[in-house]
């Protein structure tokens, strides 16, 4: 579904993603035309593992996850996109497809583009190109860390890992998630994202309550998670542009 008028819509403006905010205004006002103004429901999935990816999607308060899915059915989460980058990076990579899946875990909204409006502008070079290769570096940084991660650390250390970089892409400091749908984004068992979040939440760092997860503690939060979490927020700032930075 399109939002006829994405002026105004929901309060929502391009700018909201860094990525199109870093652009200079001729960049801008050369995609403007072309970018719709998508709500982004929980649960919905962008695009499917091997299929084609019919836009690419620049998230404003919104977050997707991408997610590699098994044969069995069971999944694990490899990386997140907000506000921060664009989903579909294979359309401007050259791929097309990718196996993974990515599927709104935040909902909110996001403005889809073309896939040939944006592999024009691509080719063309620029701004707009040498802002989403170091988004695409970055965003590979992400996937290996979260490789590394699932593999050595504990599960209260990747649930601290994921909180943080989901509260990075919003703003505001609680989730809408049941432990179950965390599991799965985690590839871990049910029981221990239970056991975590409950000694997180009796030392007060967070509250879980009816699929809802608020941050009580940040700074406790922070001390907690593992080296991932830094390595991961530190090449985000080396590679592109911040909020506000401009």
């Amino acid at each position: 579904m399109k939002v006829k008028n994405p002026s105004s819509s929901a309060g929502q403006s391009p700018r909201q993603n860094q990525l199109l905010a870093a652009l200079p205004s001729a960049d801008y006002e050369r995609l403007l035309p072309d970018l719709e103004l998508v709500p982004l429901e929980l649960g919905r999935a962008v695009y499917e593992s091997g299929g084609e990816e019919r836009y690419a999607y620049f998230p404003t308060n919104s977050i997707v996850s991408l997610l590699y899915v098994m044969e069995d059915g069971s999944s694990a989460e490899i990386a997140v996109v907000g506000n921060e980058g664009v989903v579909g990076i294979a359309l401007f990579m050259g791929g097309e497809s990718t196996p993974s899946r990515a599927v709104v875990q935040s909902a909110g909204y996001g403005y889809r583009l073309r896939p040939g409006v944006l592999k024009t502008v691509f080719r063309l070079g620029g701004d707009l190109q040498h802002l989403l290769l170091r988004y695409t570096q970055a965003l590979i940084t992400q996937m290996a860390q979260t490789a590394v991660c699932n593999r050595h650390h504990a599960v209260e250390q990747q649930l601290c890992r994921w909180l943080l970089l989901s509260l990075d892409r919003l703003r505001t400091n609680e989730l809408t998630m049941t432990q179950e749908l965390i599991a799965n984004m985690l590839g871990v068992r049910r029981e221990g994202v239970t056991d975590a979040a409950g000694r997180l939440q009796a030392e007060g760092l967070i509250l879980y309550s009816r699929g809802r997860i608020s941050v009580l503690d940040r700074p406790k939060l922070e001390a907690r998670v593992c080296e991932c979490y830094a390595v991961v927020k530190r090449e985000y700032e080396r590679l592109l542009p911040q909020a506000g930075a401009n």
